[in-house]
This record gives structure tokens, C-alpha cells and sequence, in this order.
């Protein structure tokens, strides 16, 4: 096994290389098709950045919330199955803090250039 470069560092040469010296010369729907997997490097370069952490740290928050322990894919269930059931809602405590961090963590891989994403980081 090598240390480097790690994977996150050859992702993202290669969208640099795609994005810098090809991305000039196509055009047309193969323009546009070049750019969609730019995005997609882009995408698993932040994955491989912020998923492991943040998929930690929801947990951490679940197992408070829900007062149980299982995978982060378990307890999602239980919560939602709890939020269907009106067992819990957003006046329960620490739900709306949860819900918000978990979306704001997603749209950190997904969206990091989203407006209201960009608005909400620098307050």
C-alpha cells in the first residue's frame, strides 16, 4: 500500500486535469456530459473528505436523541419511524438542532456551493 498519493489527492488531480486542460477544447452535450463528471470527482473527493465524520457524529447525536445504540441506517429508521408515529416531534428536545446540523453536514458533500448553504456558513 502506498501513502501517497492518497486517493483523495489522485480524484483530484485528474478533475483539476479534466476540468483545466480538456474542459477548454470539448463542446456541445460532450461539453456538458466532461462537466457531470467533473462534478462527480468533485463529489467523491468531498465524501472522501467530511462523510466518515459527519456519519460519526449524526450517530453520536441519534443514539442521544433516541436513547438507543444500532447503525447509523437503524437508527434513522427508529427516528423517522418516531417522527411518523408522533412520538416525536420538533418539540422534542434536540430534534431541530439535529435536523438541521444533519442537513447542513449533507449539503456540505452534496451542495457546498448552494447560496442559502454559503449564507448559512458565514453567519
Amino acid at each position: 500500500m502506498q501513502d501517497e498519493p492518497t486517493p483523495t489527492e489522485l480524484i483530484k488531480a485528474v478533475a483539476d486535469f479534466l476540468r483545466n486542460e480538456i474542459t477548454p477544447v470539448i463542446k456541445g452535450h460532450n461539453g456538458f456530459k466532461l462537466r457531470v463528471g467533473i462534478n462527480a470527482l468533485d463529489l467523491v473527493t468531498r465524501q472522501l473528505a467530511l462523510a466518515e465524520a459527519c456519519d460519526a457524529t449524526e450517530a453520536a447525536r441519534l443514539k442521544a436523541l433516541l436513547g438507543a445504540d444500532g447503525s447509523l441506517m437503524e437508527l434513522n429508521r427508529a427516528l423517522s419511524e418516531k417522527i411518523a408515529s408522533g412520538e416525536v416531534d420538533l418539540t422534542t428536545p434536540g430534534l431541530a438542532e439535529h435536523l438541521w446540523q444533519t442537513t447542513m453536514d449533507k449539503l456540505a458533500v452534496d451542495q457546498p456551493n448552494y447560496a442559502s448553504y454559503k449564507r448559512e456558513q458565514e453567519t
